[in-house]
């Protein structure tokens, strides 16, 4: 291992390894967010067709909860029979068909990671990847002597930075 001189060797030596050994974990991140950004639409969906048997007579909003559908809305009740966008129930028999469009298991497990709350079982791994994006901007701090003309430029890229994010923070 190098040997830590100073602060500026130590981030650097951190920095380094801590970006090799996160370098799957961001690329994952980092396709997964961009999945994200078009989950209000079809982009890469495939359509999967269901048929499960719920309690019977549930409600309209019980009925969107157990089918896990967004905006879940009745559109006709005909014959006793419920129909909604891609489906229907059978309250009688608590019989439901219907169609979703998903993303496939790979990309659907990875765009998980983004949703994460504080009870899933990967809330560390999301912790531990944020403080260490928070390291990665630290640190690269300590990458350039403070005294040359590549650390000033990049000071310069570092305020346009903060300023594009806030304004697109309080659009």
């Amino acid at each position: 291992m190098d040997k830590i001189k100073n602060t500026r060797t130590f981030m650097r030596i951190v920095h380094r390894y801590l970006g090799f050994f996160m370098a799957g974990i961001m690329a994952t991140y980092a396709i997964s967010g961009v999945l994200m950004v078009y989950r209000d639409t079809d982009f890469l969906k495939q359509e999967k067709k269901y048929e499960k048997v719920f309690a019977k007579n549930l409600s309209e909003k019980e009925l969107g909860k157990e089918i896990k559908m967004k905006n879940f809305e009745v559109q006709k009740n005909e014959n006793g029979i419920l129909h909604f966008k891609g489906g229907t129930y059978n309250p009688a028999t608590g019989e439901a068909k219907y169609m979703k469009k998903e993303l496939p298991f790979v990309l659907n497990k990875m765009t998980q990671l983004h949703k994460s709350q504080s009870k899933d079982r990967l809330s560390p791994l999301n912790t531990f990847f944020g403080i260490s994006l928070f390291f990665f901007v630290i640190s690269s701090f300590w990458m350039f002597n403070t005294k040359t003309k590549a650390f000033r430029r990049g000071m310069y890229y570092t305020i346009a930075g903060l300023v594009l994010a806030l304004i697109l923070i309080f659009i």
